[in-house]
């Protein structure tokens, strides 16, 4: 790969799959059907970036800063999000598929996920506050000591949130998400 700095740049079908590839900076870029699956981009640092139809698959992303990132139509299958910086942490996905995604003690107040299919994707201990998980599969997703306050469920499902274990106040459910809420007593509704 040429520099370590690119700015403005469109990256098209490229292909980093299986390499290593750290301490890269990308600001305001554009990744369209870019292969990064396997890939270790440690330490890199995209800002405002965007990533279309890309596969991200299990890339490594120790202390990578993603700041106003925005996925779309990629895939991000066991991506573990925990390992990225804390400062500045901003993205947001949209017709992504996720599942076995990790954002274990992510800050993520506010993030948008759109359509996307998110099937035990770990949120332990992260602090989704205002956040929109819009018409997205959670089956198996793990909510433990979450803040999900005034986070907006009312279009997902396969939700299975304990209320016990979660700060949900002023979170949004549809009446089948907020049943599932009572799914541990054993209530049947008819």
């Amino acid at each position: 790969m040429e520099p370590n700095v690119h700015i403005e740049k469109t990256f098209t079908k490229v292909k980093w799959s299986h390499q290593h590839v750290p301490e890269r900076e990308f600001e305001q870029c554009t990744f369209t059907q870019c292969d990064l699956s396997h890939s270790d981009l440690a330490r890199s640092k995209f800002a405002e970036c965007t990533f279309i139809g890309c596969d991200l698959s299990m890339i490594k992303l120790t202390e990578v800063a993603l700041r106003d990132v925005t996925f779309k139509e990629c895939k991000l299958l066991g991506v573990d999000f925990s390992l990225c910086k804390e400062m500045l942490f901003s993205v947001s996905f949209d017709q992504c598929m996720m599942d076995h995604a990790v954002f274990h003690k992510r800050k993520m107040n506010g993030t948008h996920f759109t359509r996307c299919t998110m099937k035990g994707v770990d949120f332990e201990n992260a602090h989704l506050e205002n956040a929109v998980f819009e018409r997205c599969d959670l089956e198996r997703a793990v909510f433990v000591n979450t803040r999900l306050q005034k986070a907006d469920f009312s279009t997902a499902f396969n939700i299975a949130i304990d209320p016990e274990r979660n700060k949900l106040k002023g979170a949004k459910f549809s009446v089948e998400g907020a049943l599932a809420l009572l799914a541990k007593y054993g209530v049947v509704v008819e």
